[in-house]
């Protein structure tokens, strides 16, 4: 061993820390992890430095078998120890110090000092960070030096810890220490304590096989051996031809033979075959020379009397006093004593097991051989031996395989959906009752809203989020209620520490009784007498904290049930961070797309609407729609849907709208518009002249329109589409008719031509514009969603608001697959009194009559202060379509939400604004008409064009 010969927490740098760490600094940069961490749970148990008061339990003493198997390890470990100063200590499982070897005087006296000795309670929670109590409290070897140790008095020394388990059970039977002086400390004491413990589980092993071996041996001098009793049970002695058993028999039989001899109160058990056979398994008992219990199990392929779970003792209640002789082991094993109180065995040979046929007919006398089996039994009447051990044994192996079942089915029943919530609810359900009697999930609300959760500890508020229960008279916090766990808590400390506190008798647990203590004590009345809690930690990241209590069940908490729970929330934990990943992308992706459709009605008033946008069990997709107010009074209504879900098709559905937007600021016709939307989706598919990474959503797979333009003037409705699903038109006296309007290629496919359908609707009319979602469904076929969809729209009494409600409820399930969009306009006229126009010819002389008529107009409508303003405009927008247009003029005032003025002519020139210079004559008419005006622009018909301004009405 090489001594340290710079120690570094002497000159300051750990005696800094710890004295920082007891002010309340944060001290992560500078302690080891491990040693934090017990420092963190000495303060919370209140343990003070300076002070420490040792418990001391006389006559200490380890089982004899543990000490069989340590006492050689000790032995050479205190030899080769003999001349470094270093001391050995043997704790039992609950830090209490048994045997202390070997160190030399000096060692030895300063030890005792500080009553590190045999009797002396050496845990964590009295003694703090040492090499005994971490050991335990990490359940793993550690190596505690110098200022790491949380008392003062430790300080001078170093030491190793490491436990020691049953290789079988997995439970801490003690702990072995190597501690010395801090000047000799080595961190090789780490390996050299964890090889020493390791080779003591080696010999419990060994000895475990030698008592197996033992048992087997005594199982063949008693029976006997004439048949040719196979050796130690294998898989190839039972395949022979004699049973003839194959694998998926063999796995089937070793399987119920592991519960049968970890099942005391069961001799025989019957177990059908996966062909169809049945076999029978008699358990017997085994006593070994040097007194070892054990179970020997054996089978039989048999077709006649089915014997089912006969319990010890009532197959005795049953037969006659010779029958139940006659299922007495034979000498040599466990003696069974008979009805009139003599010790029997059987003959040796096979018939201890035949005799069993007896226990239904009338048995064979006791000694003599039975017969054989009845030909018409069909049954086999050799015996075989399937296997060998001690019930301790076959109780872990049942629990070990119980356990893997239960993380199998575990793991198909937690994660089911992307909720946070649900996964939580779900891992509460699946441990009630089959592991816990209570299981409590808390989470911080930042994990809930899918946030990136920050430092967690014990002063984050956390919130009960699923709470499973044998009943409701639990006495613990509810789901919904917020709890601030206090430090000592073993929920407390698992976040502080990240690490699993296991609790196994509560009512000695003060921390815990701290948080709560009226409530608590309540608690433990109802009998929660247990506790495990695991930090929910995924990739890094501290999610929450799961606790599991015990009430029901008697026995405490174990280490294999520490080690369970920690794969089990650590599984679960997985699949709360993904809903957690997943609701924070959904949360995103919606926010994205909530801000791209419209906010609320816009101005107008050619149609009363109604709308609905519900996302998709899956995720926010790409439908959308639209209500854009047109010059004229006329109003455009779009819908849309961009093939996917999530972020891309949000985005791209918002890129779509807002050039459909563009485009109707042009006031193109609706074929041309979604001839331009077309090339658009095509430029935005091929990358718009860049690279396009190859990826899922590098283009827009597909993407279809609607484009409807309604003109409450001439109530005429020009529609479009590319690859949508067709619009409805209710009647005013409830017709439903879907517009019969032909489907262009769906947008960026490209050429193709759209073509337009015009329609006349009569005033009250509704037009129902939808997205697939609607009426498309995995249980529904096309044609039936969309009569469904005409029969509910056969009420043309409803409001679009109550129409939009009676679709979705008859035609949405509760989930549904796609999104869905729906837009409602129930269609509205301006009538004569609204509407005044006057045909010009093309003379200058008439500008004067147009002015005049206007006025007049105006002065009709009691509109008399826009008289100036109008006058004026309509001047100017008339003769620059006489001076510099061709055909019919044409001049038309409308009294809507605003006062509109037209100009329409034959030309399909259109103005510009420009600035005049200060010698040009003219050029300053526009800019009058802009300045004078709210908005202005043209638009252009089939046979010309249109200019018009649009005024505020006083």
């Amino acid at each position: 061993m090489i001594p340290v010969t710079v120690v570094w927490d002497d000159i300051g740098g750990l005696v800094d820390a710890h004295e920082r760490f007891l002010a309340g600094a944060h001290v992560d940069a500078d302690v080891r992890g491990s040693v934090l961490d017990s420092w963190k749970r000495c303060r919370s148990v209140g343990l003070e430095p300076h002070r420490l008061a040792l418990p001391y339990t006389p006559d200490l003493a380890l089982d004899d078998r543990f000490l069989r198997a340590a006492d050689p390890v000790l032995q050479g470990l205190t030899a080769s120890l003999a001349d470094v100063g270093m001391t050995i200590a043997l704790c039992d499982a609950q830090g209490r110090m048994v045997q202390r070897l070997g160190g030399e005087r000096r060692l030895r006296a300063r030890l005792d000092e500080i009553r590190f000795a045999p009797g002396f309670d050496a845990s964590e929670p009295v003694a703090g960070t040492n090499g005994v109590g971490t050991a335990l409290a990490e359940r793993g070897a550690v190596y505690v030096a110098g200022r790491e140790h949380f008392a003062d008095c430790l300080a001078p020394f170093a030491c190793a810890g490491a436990p020691v388990r049953d290789p079988l059970s997995g439970r801490i039977e003690a702990v072995l220490d190597l501690t010395c002086l801090r000047g000799n400390g080595d961190p090789a004491m780490l390996r050299m304590v964890r090889d020493a413990a390791g080779d003591i589980e080696t010999r419990m092993l060994e000895q475990a096989t030698q008592r197996e071996r033992a048992l087997l041996a005594a199982y063949r001098r008693a029976g006997g051996d004439p048949g040719g009793w196979p050796r130690q049970p294998e898989r190839r002695d039972l395949d022979d031809g004699a049973l003839d058993l194959g694998r998926i028999d063999l796995a089937v039989l070793r399987e119920k033979a592991e519960e049968l001899i970890a099942s005391p109160h069961l001799t025989l058990d019957e177990v059908t075959l996966p062909d169809g056979r049945s076999a029978t398994l008699l358990r017997r008992q085994v006593t070994g020379p040097d007194g070892e219990a054990g179970v020997a199990v054996e089978v039989r392929i048999l077709g006649g009397p089915h014997l089912r779970h006969v319990r010890a003792g009532v197959a005795e209640a049953v037969a006659s006093p010779a029958a139940a002789r006659a299922v007495v082991p034979p000498a040599g094993l466990a003696p069974v004593v008979a009805p009139t109180g003599t010790v029997t065995a059987p003959a040796p040979g096979r018939a201890g097991f035949q005799d069993l046929q007896g226990l239904v007919p009338a048995p064979p006398e006791t000694g003599s051989r039975p017969s054989r089996p009845h030909p018409t039994t069909g049954g086999d009447g050799d015996g075989r031996l399937l296997l060998v051990g001690e019930p301790g044994v076959g109780r872990l192996a049942v629990l070990a395989r119980r356990r893997l079942e239960f993380l199998h089915d575990a793991g198909a029943r937690i994660g089911t959906t992307l909720d946070v919530t649900r996964t939580a609810e779900e891992l509460a359900e699946v441990t009630v009752p089959r592991f816990a009697d209570f299981t409590a999930v808390d989470l911080p609300d930042v994990v809930l809203r899918g946030e990136e959760p920050g430092p967690i500890g014990a002063e984050t508020p956390l919130r009960r989020v699923a709470l499973g229960a044998l009943h409701e008279e639990s006495q613990l916090y509810g789901i919904g209620e917020v709890i601030g766990y206090v430090p000592s808590t073993p929920q407390a400390r698992s976040l502080e520490t990240r690490q699993s506190v296991l609790e196994p008798v509560l009512a000695e647990a003060r921390g815990w009784i701290a948080q709560d203590p009226p409530r608590l004590e309540r608690v433990l009345d109802v009998g929660i007498h247990s506790l495990i809690t695991v930090p929910l930690r995924a990739r890094g990241t501290t999610l929450g904290v799961v606790s599991f209590y015990r009430s029901e069940k008697p026995t405490s908490f174990e280490d294999d049930d520490l080690y369970l729970a920690q794969e089990l929330v650590g599984r679960a934990a997985i699949c709360i961070d993904n809903a957690r990943r997943y609701t924070r992308e959904h949360n995103t992706a919606l926010a994205l797309q909530r801000s791209l459709l419209p906010r609320g009605r816009p101005e107008q008033s050619a149609v009363e609407i109604a709308y609905r946008y519900l996302p998709a069990q899956a995720g926010v997709g790409g439908d959308w729609f639209d209500v854009i107010p047109l010059s004229g009074a006329r109003v455009a209504l779009v819908v849309g849907d961009v093939v996917g879900h999530g972020l891309h098709a949000a985005a791209t559905m918002g890129r779509l709208r807002t050039a459909v937007h563009n485009f109707c600021s042009l006031d193109l016709p609706p074929d041309d518009l979604l001839t331009h939307l077309d090339d658009l989706v095509a430029r935005l598919d091929r990358g718009e002249g860049w690279a396009v990474e190859n990826t899922p959503d590098s283009g827009i797979v597909g993407a279809t329109c609607l484009y409807a333009v309604y003109d409450p003037v001439s109530r005429r409705c020009t529609l479009t589409r590319a690859g949508h699903p067709l619009p409805a038109v209710v009647g005013p006296d409830g017709a439903v008719e879907f517009v019969d309007l032909p489907s262009g290629p769906p947008l960026g496919l490209g050429g193709l031509p759209f073509e337009t359908v015009e329609l006349e609707l009569a005033e009250g009319s509704q037009l129902v514009l939808y997205t697939d979602g609607l009426i498309e469904d995995r249980m529904r076929e096309l044609d039936s969603g969309l009569e469904l969809l005409r029969s509910v729209l056969a009420r043309p009494d409803r409001a679009p608001e109550e129409t939009c409600e009676a679709v979705l409820d008859a035609l949405l399930p509760a989930r549904p697959s796609d999104d869905v969009a729906l837009l409602v306009a129930r269609t509205h006229a301006l009538g004569p009194d609204q509407v005044a126009e006057w045909d010009l010819p093309s003379d200058p002389a008439v500008v004067s009559r147009s002015r005049a008529a206007v006025t007049g107009q105006l002065a009709a409508w009691g509109l008399q202060e826009l008289a100036f303003t109008t006058e004026l405009v309509a001047s100017e927008l008339v003769t620059n379509a006489i001076r510099y247009a061709t055909g019919p003029v044409r001049l038309r005032l409308l009294r809507d939400r605003a006062l509109i003025c037209e100009v329409s002519d034959g030309s399909s020139t259109s103005p510009r604004l420009r600035r005049a210079r200060s010698e040009d004559e003219g050029g300053r008419g526009l800019f009058l008409v802009a300045q004078l005006t709210e908005r202005w622009g043209t638009r252009y018909a089939p046979n010309g064009k249109i200019i018009w301004t649009e005024q505020p009405l006083p």
